[in-house]
């Protein structure tokens, strides 16, 4: 919800209370009635249907009304549901049957009967508080106007045991409306909050759980699509690497063998070659394992394998770490992936001179910055590095933001839900 100055909240929950009445009072006749002719109009073919299909789409309309109130007036998110069509090889009747099909028509109709009950209730709250108040706080004023007889009345002042006559009358209904007052805007918003409260389960409580299933489904696309590219990128490394160097390894050893009575010399030097590519090769299949599942960062966590990757590069790397030892593997993961693409880009395309990474928790989320002084113009364009970077943080539902303008320096932000 918007935040709002506290006295305008009491005149926008005030208004919206009494104008939630004027709007439920035609909504729940013409639905209810409506849907009375439909049910008593089914034995006249086709009528009955018909009638029913015009009181959803009538109580379509005052929903898409409340939605825009919610928005409007309260500054609620109030998504709009997308509503079932008739598709292209649908015939006729099914197409024009539609709304009866859809579960948001009959939550909307359901709306409509049960908004009367909560816009009655805060369009009470709302009168009776505001009559409270202006009533207690003016009594003082207009009592002058109400016949008193001092022998026969009997006020309330009197049975509190505060006094007999007019004077005590008007310093209590004067603190009550001083009481009324201070309540007022709660006794407001409470109203306001229930009848806005029903409105956003019936009326978007269904369109966010579908949204939200959108968004799971996309992560996990973005997720799939993500490990298929680690795993292609994993296949091309280990053919170009680790794969040519035991071919020639095999090569070198067999011609060692060839050599060895002829020529023990020469088969020394080409063994010697022979061990310094088997060297090579562990080395790159480390690297490799490290791109799968870094050891550090599976023993040490997050933190140890932030700065031992740090540590590792060719320019000076500051690394800033605040975040708790225990942290989901997802997460984690895909918080130390930002990190070493991040490097990886910087040592490789931006002439950088230095870098600072910084990984710290907000609000049950882990944001992990990458800055660095070099040229900049990185981007997110498909088929870079950062492009697939992208995808490997929408598999966790992450988020990957970019400045680099022309010239430096560039700053990666990317954000991690924790939950």
């Amino acid at each position: 919800m918007v935040a709002m100055n506290p006295l305008r909240r009491v005149f926008v929950d005030t208004a919206y209370s009494l104008s939630a009445f004027l709007l439920a009072i035609p909504a729940f006749a013409f639905v209810v009635a409506g849907i009375a002719a439909g049910l008593g109009s089914m034995v006249v073919a086709g009528l009955g249907l018909a009638i029913l299909v015009g009181t959803a789409y009538a109580a379509r309309g005052f929903a898409h009304v409340e939605r825009v109130r919610l928005v409007g007036m309260l500054g609620v998110e109030a998504p709009q549901p997308t509503y079932l069509r008739g598709r292209a090889d649908d015939g006729g009747v099914r197409r024009f049957l539609a709304p009866l099909r859809d579960t948001q028509s009959w939550l909307d109709i359901l709306w409509a009967v049960v908004g009367l009950a909560t816009a009655c209730f805060a369009a009470a709250l709302a009168v009776a508080a505001w009559a409270a108040v202006l009533g207690g706080l003016t009594y003082w004023f207009w009592q002058r106007y109400i016949p008193f007889d001092d022998a026969d009345n009997v006020t309330l002042a009197e049975i509190l045991g505060l006094g007999h006559g007019r004077t005590p009358e008007s310093l209590l209904y004067l603190g009550l409306g001083v009481v009324a007052l201070v309540a007022l805007p709660f006794v407001l918003r409470l109203g306001a909050a229930v009848h806005a409260g029903t409105a956003r389960v019936l009326l978007c409580s269904r369109a966010e759980l579908l949204d939200r299933m959108e968004v799971i489904e996309e992560s996990r696309a973005s997720a799939h699509r993500a490990e298929a590219q680690s795993l292609r990128r994993l296949e091309r490394d280990i053919h170009d690497g680790p794969q040519q160097r035991l071919i020639r390894l095999g090569m070198d050893l067999g011609r060692a063998r060839h050599q060895l009575a002829d020529d023990p010399a020469t088969a020394a030097a080409t063994i010697d070659s022979a061990v310094a590519q088997t060297r090579e090769a562990v080395e790159e299949l480390r690297a490799l394992s490290r791109g799968i599942a870094p050891p550090l960062l599976v023993d040490r966590r997050l933190a140890a394998a932030v700065e031992e990757m740090a540590a590792g590069q060719a320019f000076p790397v500051g690394v800033a770490v605040d975040v708790p030892r225990e942290l989901p593997v997802a997460a984690e993961t895909a918080a130390y992936f930002v990190v070493a693409e991040a490097l990886t880009n910087v040592a490789k395309h931006s002439q950088a001179t230095r870098a600072q990474v910084a990984v710290h928790q907000q609000d049950g989320v882990l944001v992990v910055t990458v800055d660095d002084d070099g040229r900049g113009g990185a981007s997110l364009a498909p088929g870079r590095g950062l492009a697939g970077l992208r995808e490997r943080l929408a598999g966790v539902e992450g988020h990957l933001e970019v400045a680099s303008p022309e010239g430096g320096p560039t700053r990666l932000l990317a954000t991690v839900p924790l939950s």
